[in-house]
């Protein structure tokens, strides 16, 4: 009896687990909070950047990102 109430509060704990995952997921910050300016600074781009997602995407701010743009969350490649 046991091993079958382990097996069984295993088993719900791991579909509880599938069924939060989606809200943990990261929303885009807007690009006033990101500091997000359509020109260069400094000579950064965000088409440098490692989170612009060509042809005019970033992972972390939302909306349509310029690739001469740039943000606050600015981070070279490896």
């Amino acid at each position: 009896m046991l091993r079958r109430n382990l097996l069984h509060a295993a088993l719900c704990g791991t579909a509880a687990g599938f069924a939060i995952a989606p809200s943990k997921a990261q929303q885009k910050m807007s690009q006033s909070d990101a500091g997000y300016q359509e020109t260069p600074k400094n000579g950064l781009t965000c088409a440098a950047c490692a989170l612009f997602r060509p042809p005019r995407s970033c992972e972390v701010v939302q909306g349509d990102i310029s690739p001469n743009g740039w943000c606050k969350f600015f981070d070279l490649p490896d």
